[in-house]
């Protein structure tokens, strides 16, 4: 087993694959009637509806997670009927759901993730309080625990890569096999901080970011130091704030005014702008999008840093497709649900279209297209593609029987149904 010397984990909570978005208020009255138009517009190009044809079993605290034509639920402990809790794995495939197991979880916490991967099912989840997080592996086929772990366990190629949060008991990072578990390289040491930098296949790279001395980028899949740099020679220690973005390590200046950048292959530093109280940066078609604390973004060139566009209205990025951005807004109508989207133009910033406010669809599996929903009368919830290429909501479905809570992987959605369980639809 090679052992890498990274040092001490933060020990903050764990990234989760959904980003929270900044929720919206208050709007002029004007777009309140846009609104009204594009929801009639909307229903009117509905297709039929269509209840849900199959149901699963599920408390109001059960969960369900989706992957590929499987639903797996987790189901909270029954202390009445001396059950504990449950994870239960149902095929959906053509006619009535199909129970394939259920097994025995450990612990009493919720669940926040559950997918499969190389014939196993990984469930992360907390097992007391806030912070305390498990990792718990499953035979796909039979629902046999084959291995559980303290931590949060992230897909990383064909691994995992396991991070334990926890203030006290922490361990090292380690890179783990997701059949049996087996550690195939670890992190040990005090490290100050380790950043986790995501790519098509999960944790790609890991950022050693130390108070002092030399800033080192990590290969996750083999553990090797790709490249080390000491990005402030001669500076006291302290530690700085930090973002990965388009390939770039984002280091925050000292007073929170300035951004400076950092090739991640190279650690050369590209640029630095003055960008004050930057929330959050990421990716923007062929831009690096950077989220204001106090609302706003702006676009600049990830090459040089120039600010293409700023605008206070667009608070976040969701996907980016044909020269357009689909993107949350910093205000919109009190609904008491969703928030509000609209596409824009890439190069400028400026309004193409204001979409409304919608539920955006969580997502266990993810092949390029974005959902919402949102509801339009009764226990009907409307399903619509977010697409900025198109420019507007596409209708897929409407889901009778719905009441909010979906999620949806790349054959399936699932939302909490008026019976108190799950209603199943197939995604078109």
């Amino acid at each position: 087993m090679t052992v890498i010397d990274l040092g001490e984990l933060r020990d903050d909570a764990p990234q989760d694959p959904p980003r929270g978005r900044p929720r919206a208020a208050g709007r002029p009255f004007r777009t309140v009637v846009v609104l009204l138009v594009s929801l009639v517009t909307l229903a009117a190009a509905a297709p039929p509806a269509r209840p849900a044809g199959r149901t699963l079993a599920g408390g109001p605290v059960a969960a369900a997670f989706v992957s590929g034509d499987r639903v797996y639920v987790v189901e909270p402990a029954d202390p009445q009927l001396d059950v504990g809790r449950q994870l239960v794995a149902y095929r959906a495939g053509e006619g009535p759901p199909r129970t394939l197991w259920r097994t025995p979880l450990p612990g009493a916490g919720a669940a926040t993730a559950v997918w499969e991967q190389d014939g196993t099912v990984l469930l992360v989840g907390r097992t007391a309080g806030d912070s305390v997080y498990e990792t718990v592996a499953f035979d796909a086929r039979t629902g046999r625990v084959t291995w559980v772990q303290p931590g949060v366990g992230f897909p990383a190629g064909e691994a995992l890569l396991m991070q334990v949060p926890e203030v006290t008991g922490r361990q090292p990072i380690r890179r783990v096999a997701v059949s049996d578990g087996r550690t195939l390289w670890s992190a040990p040491g005090t490290p100050d901080d380790v950043e986790l930098s995501f790519g098509p296949s999960g944790v790609d790279r890991l950022v050693y970011l130390p108070a002092s001395g030399e800033t080192a980028v990590y290969d996750a899949v083999s553990g090797a130091r790709l490249v080390a740099r000491d990005l402030r020679p001669g500076d006291l220690p302290t530690r700085q704030r930090t973002l990965l973005a388009a390939g770039m390590l984002l280091v925050i200046g000292d007073a929170g005014n300035t951004v400076t950048a950092y090739d991640l292959d190279t650690l050369q530093r590209r640029w630095t702008a003055a960008l004050p109280l930057v929330g959050y940066a990421e990716r923007c078609g062929s831009l690096l999008c950077a989220s204001k604390q106090t609302g706003g973004m702006w676009a600049l060139d990830p090459a040089t840093g120039a600010v293409r566009w700023t605008d206070d209205r667009w608070a976040a990025t969701l996907s980016a497709a044909g020269g357009r951005l689909l993107v949350t807004m910093g205000v919109a109508p009190d609904t008491g649900s969703g928030i509000g989207l609209a596409v824009i133009e890439e190069a400028t910033g400026r309004l193409v279209t204001d979409l409304g406010v919608w539920e955006v669809v969580q997502q266990d599996e993810y092949d390029g297209r974005l959902f919402g929903v949102r509801r339009i009368r009764n226990s009907r919830q409307l399903l619509v593609e977010l697409d900025p290429g198109a420019g507007r909501p596409e209708v897929r479905e409407v889901l009778v029987g719905a009441v909010g809570d979906c999620r949806a992987g790349t054959e399936l959605v699932v939302c909490r149904h008026t019976d108190g369980g799950f209603g199943l639809w197939r995604l078109p």
